[in-house]
């Protein structure tokens, strides 16, 4: 194994394994070193995983309501075991694809935990790859990790992370979330579809509160419909065994209430993985357990780069993965070819949330004035067809320029639609100049349209709006 390189990766997620791929393509000698499998927490343990839960899930309560077309389904049930195969199988296939890239592209894979010593070098400590190995440019991509809140009986047996969750092998009876943000409305829609008690506890005035208002009401509404207890502005004080049962305790507007369940997921967010990631007498610059980096992703040690979920910033995969592909591109001399501040959100529930740019509330706040244009999904053809009618497109334009400065979606393929509008953000594009691009009859994207058009107050498809 060769000890020297241009390029070492300490991490093999999203963030990691794509900063060595394109530190390849650029002529870099690289290597990447991550101690599980590669992939890292999206490939493995969240991102994929949950969406082909979410997608399995999905297709059960889709084929339950089947009458709703005209069709009779009998006897419909689900093998969680066959869920979980498939569930590993998409992962096995991904993961499998990313260690080929690596081979095709002369990058060296070192499957063993790569430690950051004070003199610059990368460390091995056991196994076949032990040893010490040199780069002029070393990253650090580690990612995160699961975070827990200080509330007393959280280490109770039955009291799980996301991680944890996915290990389970049977869907659990009833199921208490503590966290009302992505990761827990995400979770809780996949369980119910299965037949779980599901109950959200969430300490902010409402689910994915980060999101536009409409998102997060019209989410609620939508989560309730389908048997989701939800709670908002509570506090959790704590949780308790009581046989075989979890009891926990919240505040919920100054009285307290107990809520059994048989398992409880903990899903308030996530913390930076630095564990083992630093050897005696490396002393990076932190804040509040993150690496600092410039804007050119350095950190307070020569030559040593921090990208993805170990600084600060949203923890997205796809935002760890722009990040790396910037900083290559910087160390090989050449611009960015991606826009980091342009960074689209998706939540994927159903329907699906995507959000791109500044809200109506944000700009509200900055002082900017806007247009805004909305369209509501329930006089999209497509949308009526699928049964799927409950959503909105909006959009949040400049009202002199008429530059998109935002838009944010609730509807079916939100998740792959709100790339449209990434790119209309990230090249200042006019409403006009996006409504050039015809859209097709009847697709859902027609819905970016009509809410393009309603910008100026003349969407087809919508009444006219009041004087």
């Amino acid at each position: 194994m060769e000890t020297n390189f241009d390029v070492i990766v300490i991490g093999a997620g999203p963030g990691g394994y794509v900063a060595a791929l394109k530190a390849a393509k650029l002529g870099f000698k690289t290597a990447v070193m991550e101690e599980r499998r590669v992939g890292g927490t999206c490939l493995n343990r969240g991102c994929i995983p949950a969406k082909a839960m979410i997608h399995a899930s999905s297709l059960y309560r889709e084929i339950k309501e089947a009458e709703a077309y005209g069709i009779t389904a009998s006897g419909v049930s689900y093998d969680y075991g066959k869920i979980l195969a498939y569930k590993q199988d998409v992962i096995d296939k991904l993961c499998q694809g990313v260690e080929h890239l690596f081979k095709t592209n002369s990058i060296s894979y070192i499957n063993a935990k790569g430690t950051l010593e004070k003199d610059g070098s990368v460390t091995v400590a056991d196994g076949e790859y032990k040893g010490s190995y040199k780069a002029k440019h070393i990253v650090l991509a580690t990612g995160s990790k699961p975070s827990l809140i200080p509330v007393p009986g959280l280490d109770s047996e039955g009291v799980l992370t996301s991680d944890e969750l996915f290990k389970l092998e049977e869907v659990p009876q009833s199921l208490v979330i503590i966290g009302g943000g992505v990761i827990g409305v995400e979770f809780a829609s996949v369980f119910a579809a299965l037949g779980t008690k599901v109950t959200i506890l969430e300490a902010l005035a409402n689910v994915v509160a980060n999101m536009d208002k409409d998102i997060s009401q019209n989410l609620k509404l939508i989560l309730k419909k389908r048997g989701i207890d939800i709670h908002t502005s509570v506090s959790v004080g704590k949780v308790e065994r009581d046989g075989g049962s979890l009891v926990c305790t919240y505040t919920e507007k100054e009285k307290e209430v107990k809520i059994a369940s048989q398992y409880v997921l903990c899903a308030v967010g996530r913390i930076p993985n630095t564990e083992g990631l630093f050897g005696e007498g490396v002393s990076l610059e932190m804040e509040r357990g993150r690496v600092v980096v410039d804007e050119h992703f350095k950190t307070s040690m020569d030559n040593v780069y921090a990208i993805g979920d170990l600084i600060k910033g949203m923890q997205l995969a796809h935002l760890a993965s722009a990040q790396g592909i910037c900083l290559m591109e910087e160390l090989a001399g050449h611009k960015r070819s991606i826009d980091l501040n342009i960074v689209p959100g998706c939540v994927y529930t159903d329907p699906e949330i995507g959000s791109v740019g500044i809200t109506e509330a944000d700009a509200k706040e900055k002082g900017i004035e806007v247009s805004i244009g909305k369209f509501m999904m329930s006089a999209n053809g497509k949308s009526l067809i699928s049964k799927e009618e409950r959503g909105f497109v909006k959009v949040v334009a400049d009202k002199n320029s008429k530059v998109i400065l935002g838009a944010q979606m609730m509807c079916a393929r939100a998740t792959d639609m709100i790339g449209e509008f990434a790119t209309a953000v990230a090249n200042k594009l006019t409403v006009d100049q996006l409504l050039k691009g015809m859209r097709a009859h009847p697709t859902y994207n027609e819905a970016v349209g009509e809410a393009l058009e309603d910008v100026f107050g003349e969407s087809i498809h919508s009444a006219p709006k009041k004087k």
